[in-house]
């Protein structure tokens, strides 16, 4: 029997891979985007392909009535096998100099919209002992100069999902936080970059620098990280963590050697008695 996903940023990147990949397997997909243009292509698409159906929702997850539309879309399809929560952008630069305005947007849409479309969805979810895939990054785990911000949202969601997989795991619900590294996909053109004072041009402004001349062979296929989801989703263990990409895995790999050095180096201090008291 096909199966019904649910994929959010389904019209760009990951999302957009994703939704062919799961509608050549057969799947009716529930596509989420904001642009009209790329869900009517999207449909196109998917009318001239032998398997699969595709229902287009266009739809910003920060709406009042996203939770409402989803599930109602999801009503209308009878249920719901995998949720791709894919939605998102970028905001880099420094800590001090990013507004209140653009750190609460950065918040609305990579968690808050996040938890959205989870409330949305995780009832049909659980009848049908389902998937919940939920897109963060390798900064989800640590931060770079510029990052701060972004880091903060892809990491709220990783604790977010972690918690997730506990409170479902009765349920049979799986849960897998994806964490690509760096990708060839539109993710810069929807990048909010914050330049930095000369104050930080010796860390944010050199490190917005640098990476701006990566050269091209230097971000990955994304067609990886589409196949890496449509692997985990099929799995009767999936992990709770997948990191993708080289720089995914050696940049978490040595994020957590430090935090664990770091642990260990100042354990003694930990454990005096002021520090248990408290």
């Amino acid at each position: 029997m096909p199966s019904t996903w649910l994929i959010t940023g389904a019209t760009s990147g990951f999302g957009r891979l994703v939704t062919e990949r799961a509608l050549a397997t057969g799947a009716h997909v529930i596509a989420v985007g904001r642009r009209l243009d790329r869900l009517g292509e999207l449909s196109e698409r998917a009318g001239r392909a032998p398997l699969g159906r595709l229902t287009p929702i266009a739809l910003d997850v920060t709406d009042p009535d996203a939770q409402d539309i989803l599930a109602g879309a999801v009503r209308a399809a009878g249920g719901l096998d995998v949720l791709v929560n894919n939605a998102g952008y970028g905001l880099f630069g420094s800590v001090e100099e990013i507004g209140a305005g653009e750190a609460r947007a950065i918040f609305d849409t990579n968690v808050l919209a996040n938890l959205t479309v989870l409330r949305a969805v995780l009832p049909a979810l659980r009848a049908s002992h389902g998937r919940v895939l939920q897109t963060s990054s390798l900064i989800g785990q640590f931060a770079w100069p510029s990052s701060g911000l972004y880091a903060a949202s892809k990491g709220a969601v990783e604790l977010i999902s972690e918690a997730l997989a506990h409170e479902l795991a009765p349920t049979g619900v799986k849960v897998t936080i994806i964490e690509p590294g760096t990708f060839a996909t539109g993710f810069a053109t929807s990048l909010h970059v914050v330049v930095p004072s000369d104050v930080y041009a010796p860390t944010v402004g050199k490190f917005l620098t640098d990476f701006s001349a990566l050269p091209p062979e230097a971000f990955g296929d994304p067609n990886a990280v589409a196949e890496a989801i449509m692997t985990v989703s099929a799995m009767d263990e999936p992990p709770l963590r997948l990191a993708v990409g080289a720089d995914a895995v050696e940049g978490i790999r040595a994020s957590l050697r430090s935090r664990l050095a770091e642990l260990e180096r100042w354990e003694s201090l930990s454990l005096t008695p002021a520090a248990a008291e408290r």
